[in-house]
């Protein structure tokens, strides 16, 4: 869809536009005299880094805020929308990146929660409902049970049943919020075949995402913000990935091409002898026979498809996924397997794939995330040291340049990529020797993304082992120094020399026929 031959005429009607947008909070421009265009049957990305305004514009365009000044126009007509509500019942509805919907209600309720279809006696006809959903649910291309509790679904069904909750509305305009954050690269595709089905249909798609690939894949035109302004609208087609990252970051083409995409360095200097070593991890139906090994001062890559085992070793090294066999040893040192603590004194640790599920306690301070691993380093006869508690943070604030209003803000107001931060700040006050890392830059816009890979290079440059499993490819190559590839569990080749090419090719020889 984002070729030049795919995409819609730029003379589709516009069903939604925004002119001069001006909005403010307690003098602080979020929006700047923001233009925004959305034709019948596009896909549109919106794009920028954390801060640049795409929230506080798609809160305007659905009547969470009002603007200070500009004009909204919908379907040829000025409008106000003053509240959501309003703006679902003109035909504009929205897919939030988490899902907000009922999980112990079936699949068909949640379609039509609020205006479910009622008898003469005014009582909810559910077999009306039920016919109702599955045609929906058919039409597009959604093979699910409308009985199914909600709840027993993964959360690539859940996002389909989101954005066919938002079509039944009957929308002209469906706005995607990182639709794709949590989702599997198979429940991507279903995602995209759904998309592809509202473009046909002449529904507008405003999609907001930090993944380059996708945007190129599926969107027919871009808006970059930065900093509260428009700085550039247009066929996505038009621009290369490196001119859209040089346009979001404000850097120079040049640079961006000298640079790569990725902020990642050269090689890294290793020592001799191994760090961490793995050998023989398995476990029946999980993992079959994995083998690594990572130096001081190595990043290492784990590479593989969909299901191939990355996380469930990351896992296994830190004790959190049991093992019927194998050996982990640190320093020559056997750890004992199967225990997070005994892996944390041997000085491994991981920040997870699931940043707000597995790691950030999002209604504690940062202050109280960071320590939250060291307190028993930072009490004395159970007493916790306040003054020491503030030294450990004030120093992996200013070291990872966490912003936040101060140490007592709720972890859960931070952006994705100052969390992340945060997740790394816990672990490295633990002066890990051996630091896992799952996904690290997933959900994060490219500026967060590009401070946390420069700060893995430093990690790096410091003696630490690092592993690293990212589905990104090109972060994959850039950022490691070699490349374990996976497939159901096993290791089965190590690329030396890592580049897209080389790491794809050994991935396809070990997973064809």
């Amino acid at each position: 869809m984002s070729s030049s031959e795919d995409v819609p005429e730029r003379t589709a009607p516009v069903v939604l536009e925004a002119s001069g947008i001006r909005k403010s909070f307690a003098g602080v421009h979020a929006l700047r005299g923001v233009d925004f265009r959305l034709r019948a049957g596009e896909v549109h990305a919106l794009v920028g880094e954390n801060g640049a305004g795409k929230s506080t514009l798609i809160k305007v365009l659905t009547g969470v805020y009002q603007p200070d000044d500009g004009q909204l126009s919908y379907l040829g007509e000025p409008v106000s929308f003053t509240r959501p509500a309003a703006a679902q019942e003109a035909g504009i509805s929205t897919v939030y990146q988490e899902v907000n919907l009922v999980p112990s209600m079936s699949v068909a309720h949640n379609l039509y929660l609020g205006r479910e279809p009622r008898t003469r006696l005014g009582l909810v006809d559910f077999r009306r409902m039920r016919r109702a959903a599955a045609e929906l649910l058919t039409d597009l291309g959604i093979d699910v049970d409308p009985l199914r509790l909600l709840g027993t679904l993964g959360l690539g069904v859940q996002q389909m049943v989101a954005v066919a909750r938002a079509v039944s509305t009957e929308a002209r305009v469906v706005i995607m919020d990182e639709p794709t954050s949590s989702l599997e690269p198979r429940e991507v595709e279903t995602l995209f075949a759904l998309i592809r089905r509202l473009h046909e249909r002449d529904v507008a798609v405003v999609y907001v995402s930090h993944r380059m690939e996708e945007l190129f894949q599926i969107c027919d035109a871009v808006t970059v913000l930065r900093d509260g302004r428009l700085v550039h609208s247009g066929p996505m087609y038009e621009m290369t990935r490196l001119e859209l990252v040089s346009t979001m970051l404000g850097r120079p083409l040049t640079e961006v091409r000298r640079e790569g995409t990725t902020a990642f360095g050269g090689e890294h200097e290793t020592g001799s002898t191994a760090l961490l070593r793995a050998t023989g991890l398995s476990r029946r139906g999980v993992l079959g026979a994995v083998e690594l090994s990572v130096k001081p001062g190595e990043v290492l890559g784990l590479g593989g498809l969909l299901g191939s085992g990355r996380s469930e070793t990351v896992k296994a090294l830190v004790g959190l996924q049991p093992l019927d066999s194998g050996v982990i040893e640190v320093d020559g040192r056997t750890v004992r397997k199967g225990s997070p603590a005994a892996a944390i004194r041997a000085g491994i640790v991981l920040v997870p794939e699931d940043r707000k599920a597995e790691g950030i306690i999002p209604h504690l301070s940062v202050r109280e995330n960071i320590v939250l691993a060291a307190l028993p380093r930072l009490s004395r006869a159970g007493i916790v040291s306040r003054a020491r508690q503030d030294e450990v943070v004030a120093t992996f604030m200013e070291r990872l340049r966490i912003k936040a209003s101060s140490p007592e803000q709720k972890v859960n107001e931070l952006s994705g990529g100052n969390q992340q931060k945060v997740m790394l700040a816990r672990w490295l006050a633990m002066s890990p020797k051996v630091l896992l890392l799952d996904e690290p830059t997933r959900g994060i816009d490219v500026g967060a993304k590009a401070e946390v890979q420069s700060l893995v290079d430093d990690l790096a440059a410091q003696g630490l082992g690092i592993v690293l499993v990212s589905s990104d490819l090109e972060e994959l190559v850039e950022g490691a120094d070699r490349v374990v590839v996976l497939k159901d569990g096993s290791s089965v080749a190590v690329v030396t020399t890592p580049s897209v090419d080389a790491v794809m090719t050994a991935i396809a020889e070990e997973n064809a026929p």
